[in-house]
């Protein structure tokens, strides 16, 4: 097969049984799209594939940073461009995995991107005194206002552009590419957190929290963010759990939205019960198309 295939969806939704079937099926190799899983011990929090579940098929893009070190769209762009030629190079089928829509769109799409410099993570500022001051710059801009990570993106990129990040956007895609999202009921990502919980977040968060770490990839992203609250004092544990269910759904909600409309993606409902009848459902998807 000669497509590049792409498996989507929110955290818990099944993406990597899914990926490791189609992998089977398609000889194919998987290449990470979740900007949280490059990251090296941020496991439990990215329900990251671990080394059973792999199941011999090579896994690309995985535990590639440490958590103090940076890594960008831009770095990412290259980085699985790269992997999609020597993959399709050695006559196997790339299979991205994971909910990073810009990932997926910056790699598959022409998109123009370059190295960024400007780095400011704005600490100081709250998500609306930094959407506040990002409409200051660019006005006219459609943005996510509670989307910390987008803010900062969009702020840093008008500083050294000189232009809204909006009018970096396209349509024209780069590959033969089929997309597949799996959804679910949002109740299961509230079932989800609490077995995070239950395998052992807190004690991978405290790893870094006792080392006094504090950048983007524990500061932002869900699981982590309200962990380090707890750990400060600020919030109890079982606010802090809370706030990761409401922040799931949340970004659950903002990640439909993305895909939707940025994204040609045919959506499967994942049967617990039964995941063949949805493996089997997006084959049949697959070789139909």
């Amino acid at each position: 097969m000669n497509k590049v295939i792409v498996i989507t969806g929110p955290t818990a939704v099944g993406k990597t049984k899914l990926s490791i079937e189609l992998a089977k099926r398609y000889n194919g190799e998987i290449i990470n799209a979740d900007a949280v899983q490059v990251y090296k011990g941020l496991d439990i929090g990215s329900a990251k594939v671990t080394e059973e579940e792999k199941e011999d098929i090579p896994h690309h893009l995985f535990d590639i940073k440490e958590v103090d070190e940076e890594y960008t769209i831009y770095h990412y762009q290259k980085d699985c461009r790269k992997l999609i030629k020597e993959v399709q190079g050695r006559g196997k089928t790339p299979i991205l995995v994971g909910g990073t829509g810009l990932y997926i769109k910056a790699a598959l799409y022409d998109y123009k991107l370059t190295e960024e410099k400007e780095t400011n993570t704005y600490d100081n500022l709250t998500d609306e005194e930094l959407y506040n001051k990002l409409l200051e710059v660019d006005k006219d801009i459609v943005i996510d206002k509670n989307n910390r990570r987008r803010l900062i993106r969009a702020l840093n990129y008008y500083k050294e552009n000189n232009k809204s990040i909006n009018t970096n956007t396209t349509n024209k895609l780069l590959y033969d590419a089929i997309f597949i999202g799996l959804t679910t009921d949002r109740r299961i990502l509230y079932d989800r957190v609490d077995i995070m919980i239950k395998e052992g977040l807190l004690n991978e968060v405290k790893v870094f929290y006792d080392k006094n770490i504090r950048t983007k990839p524990l500061l932002n992203a869900i699981g982590y963010r309200e962990i380090y609250s707890y750990f400060d004092g600020n919030i109890s544990l079982e606010e802090a759990i809370d706030k990761i269910k409401q922040n799931s759904r949340h970004y659950a909600k903002r990640q439909y939205t993305f895909f939707n409309h940025q994204l040609p993606v045919v959506w499967f409902e994942t049967d617990y019960s039964n995941f063949n009848n949805t493996v089997e459902k997006v084959i049949n998807y697959i070789e139909n198309n």
